[in-house]
C-alpha cells in the first residue's frame, strides 16, 4: 500500500464506526480505520466487501499518514472527555486545512468549543449528528452536519454517497454555522424521546384499556403503519409485538423491565428549550416519564398503597382503535412542530443559521424518526422558512382539526380509568394554549406586581406599570 493512498479515516471502529466505513467503501472511497484493539480492525477488514479497499491499524500516526491530503477524519467515540482527548491526540498528526469530525452525540456547546479551538490550530472541524442506528450506518444513515462549511465541500460527495436515499436525494446537507448539527441532533433526539412515549401510552390504552392482546396489537399498528402516520417506530412497535421470548414462553415484550434507560439527549433538549426560552412539553412529558419509571420500588409501594386497578374504556373496542390512532397523530405532529420551532428559534437566538427545509429533508430516509409525516413539514417549511411553528401552516392545521376530537375522548377515557397519558395530555395543553388569543397569564402578572413590585403592560394603553395592591 503507498503512501497517502486513503480518502477517509475513522477513529472507533465500534459497530457504528465499522458500518460506516463500510458504507463508505461499497460506494468506492478507500477507507483506513484506527482502533487501539487489534481485534476490531482485523473485524474491519474481514466484514469489507471483496473488491473494496479497507484497512485497520492499531497505530493512531500510521493511520494520519495513510491520508490523502486535506485529511478526512472522523470519530465515532463516547461523547465527552473521550473527544478532546482524541482531538489532542491528533493535533501532532496533522497539517493546516485537514478536517477532523465528531460524529458522535456530543453536546452542541462542547462542539462549539471544540470548532473554534481547532480553527485556532488552522483545523477544520465539525460536529455532525448521525441517525439510523448500526443498520442506518451500513445501508444509509440520515447525517445532520454543520460547522465550518468549507470543510462540508471537502466531504460532501462521500457524505452524499453513503446517506439514506429518498428518490435521488441524499439525506444529508449543511445545516447551519458552528454547532448546528448536533444541536439538530439533539433535537432530533428529544422528538424522538417524544414519539416514543407516544407510542408507548398508546400501547397501554389498548394493551390495558381495551384489553387487546400482543397479536391484535401487532395487526393494529401494522395497519397504523400504512397510512400517513407511517414511520420507522411504528414499524419497529409492529414487530416487537410477535416477538417470542426465547428464554421463556409467550411473548418478550411482556418479560421487559419497564424502567428506561436513556443517554441524556432527551434531557439536553428540554434544558436548553428552557434557555431560550421555548415550550417543548411533550419532550418534557417524555423526559419526566423515564425518570419516574426508573422509580421502580416507590411505584411499588405507592401502587400498594392506593390500591392502584386501572379500569377499562368505556368506548367499543374497534372505535377506540380508531380514536387513539388519531391521538398518536396529533400528538405527534405537536411534538414535531415543538421541536421544530425549537430549531427555528435557536437558529436566531444562537446565530446558527440553521436551515428548517434541509433538517426536514435529511429526516425524510435513514432516521430514526422517518415518519409519512415529514413530506407534509418539509413543503411548509418549504413555503415559508421562516414558519416560526407548524401549527400556522394550513395544511398541518387540517391534519390536527380532524383528529383533535379523538385525543380529547383518549384524554378524557385515560382519565377516568386511571391510565397514565402525560404525553398525550401535555400535546393537548400545549395545543390549546398556543391556540389561546388570551390566556390566564394577565392573573400571574398581576400577582408578580403584587409580591414583587415586577410591573406589568395593560390591553388598553402603552406603557408599563405597577400598582399599590390593596
Amino acid at each position: 500500500m503507498t503512501n497517502s493512498a486513503f480518502d477517509f479515516g475513522m477513529i472507533g471502529l465500534g459497530v457504528m464506526g465499522r458500518n460506516f466505513l463500510l458504507n463508505m467503501a461499497d460506494h468506492g472511497f478507500s477507507v483506513i480505520g484506527f482502533d487501539k484493539d487489534q481485534q476490531k480492525n482485523d473485524a474491519l477488514e474481514q466484514a469489507a466487501t471483496p473488491g473494496t479497499t479497507v484497512k485497520g491499524v492499531a497505530d493512531l500516526a500510521t493511520m494520519v499518514q495513510l491520508l490523502k491530503s486535506p485529511r478526512k477524519i472522523m470519530m465515532l467515540v463516547p461523547a465527552g472527555k473521550p473527544v478532546d482527548d482524541v482531538i489532542e491526540s491528533l493535533l501532532p498528526l496533522l497539517q493546516k486545512g485537514d478536517v477532523v469530525i465528531d460524529g458522535g452525540n456530543s453536546y452542541w456547546k462542547d462542539t462549539l468549543r471544540r470548532v473554534e479551538y481547532c480553527k485556532e490550530k488552522g483545523l477544520h472541524f465539525m460536529g455532525m449528528g448521525v441517525s439510523g442506528g448500526e443498520k442506518g450506518a451500513r445501508t444509509g444513515p440520515s447525517i445532520m452536519p454543520g460547522g465550518d462549511e468549507e470543510a462540508y465541500r471537502h466531504v460532501q460527495p462521500m457524505l452524499e454517497a453513503v446517506a439514506a436515499k429518498v428518490g435521488d436525494s441524499p439525506c444529508v446537507g449543511y445545516l447551519g454555522k458552528g454547532a448546528a448539527g448536533h444541536f439538530v441532533k439533539m433535537v432530533h433526539n428529544g422528538i424522538e424521546y417524544a414519539i416514543m412515549q407516544l407510542i408507548s401510552e398508546s400501547y397501554n390504552m389498548l394493551r390495558q384499556g381495551a384489553g387487546l392482546t400482543n397479536q391484535q396489537l401487532h395487526e393494529v399498528f401494522s395497519k397504523w403503519n400504512e397510512g400517513v402516520n407511517q414511520s420507522f417506530l411504528l414499524e419497529i412497535t409492529r414487530d416487537i409485538f410477535l416477538q417470542k421470548d426465547d428464554k421463556g414462553t409467550g411473548e418478550l415484550l411482556d418479560k421487559i423491565s419497564d424502567q428506561a434507560g436513556s443517554k441524556g439527549t432527551g434531557k439536553w433538549t428540554s434544558q436548553d428549550a428552557l434557555n431560550l426560552p421555548l415550550p417543548v412539553t411533550v419532550i418534557d412529558a417524555a423526559v419526566a416519564l423515564r425518570n419516574i419509571s426508573s422509580l421502580k420500588e416507590q411505584r411499588t409501594q405507592a401502587a400498594a398503597l392506593y390500591q392502584t386497578a386501572t379500569g377499562k374504556v368505556a368506548v367499543a373496542q374497534e372505535e377506540f382503535i380508531k380514536q387513539v390512532h388519531d391521538a398518536l397523530m396529533f400528538s405527534t405532529i405537536i411534538c414535531y412542530a415543538q421541536g421544530l420551532a425549537m430549531l427555528q428559534t435557536a437558529s436566531k437566538e444562537l446565530d446558527m443559521q440553521i436551515s428548517l427545509p434541509e433538517s426536514v429533508r435529511v429526516w425524510r430516509a435513514g432516521c430514526i424518526i422517518r415518519s409519512g409525516l415529514l413530506p407534509l413539514f418539509y413543503t411548509a417549511y418549504q413555503q415559508d422558512p421562516s414558519l416560526p411553528n407548524l401549527l400556522l401552516d394550513a395544511e398541518v392545521a387540517k391534519l390536527l382539526q380532524q383528529t383533535e376530537g379523538n385525543l380529547r375522548t383518549v384524554i378524557v377515557e385515560a382519565a377516568k380509568t386511571g391510565l397514565p397519558a402525560a404525553a398525550f395530555m401535555s400535546a393537548l395543553s400545549y395545543f390549546d394554549a398556543y391556540r389561546s388569543e388570551r390566556l390566564p397569564t394577565n392573573m400571574v402578572q398581576a400577582q408578580r406586581d403584587y409580591f414583587g413590585a415586577h410591573t406589568y403592560q395593560r390591553i388598553d394603553m402603552p406603557g408599563t406599570f405597577h400598582t399599590e395592591w390593596q
